[in-house]
């Protein structure tokens, strides 16, 4: 499924309810285009992990100084990615619920301070010019 736009108003907290529309937008604008079918996946994941999951970064608009600074959009801009703060037994149940669930692509990042572990978990194919499946460490 293509971004589709959400706003705080018309966020669907029905459909995920582990999730908060400022855990998801832009950090920078406010804005929020998310692929609804990767957000359904996320969900999941948290059902599957069953413990509170802390999204550090979901979508990042084109305008995001990351994202600006790079020469070909990231995942994030897509909506189809999210970075998880964890560490530990939680960083371990993330990354086996995101194995059954299909990610296809697992960035990890599990070294210094405990507060800046996290684990990058994405949807983007190989026909979106990212080659995927993929596996990685920061």
């Amino acid at each position: 499924m293509a971004q589709q736009t959400y706003t705080l108003d018309s966020w669907p907290v029905d459909r995920w309810p582990n999730f908060g529309f400022g855990e998801i937008a832009c950090r920078h604008t406010g804005d929020c285009a998310i692929d609804p079918d990767f957000m359904d996946s996320v969900q999941k994941l948290r059902v599957l992990v069953n413990a509170p999951l802390t999204v550090t970064s979901f979508y990042r608009s084109p305008d995001h100084p990351v994202e600006a600074s790079k020469e070909k959009k990231g995942a994030h801009t897509y909506g189809r990615a999210v970075d998880i703060q964890c560490s530990g037994a939680t960083a371990h149940a993330v990354l086996r619920a995101a194995c059954e669930l299909g990610f296809s692509g697992i960035g990890i990042a599990q070294t210094g301070d405990h507060n800046g572990r996290f684990i990058h978990l994405d949807g983007m194919r190989a026909d979106d010019g990212f080659p995927r499946p993929a596996l990685w460490s920061y």
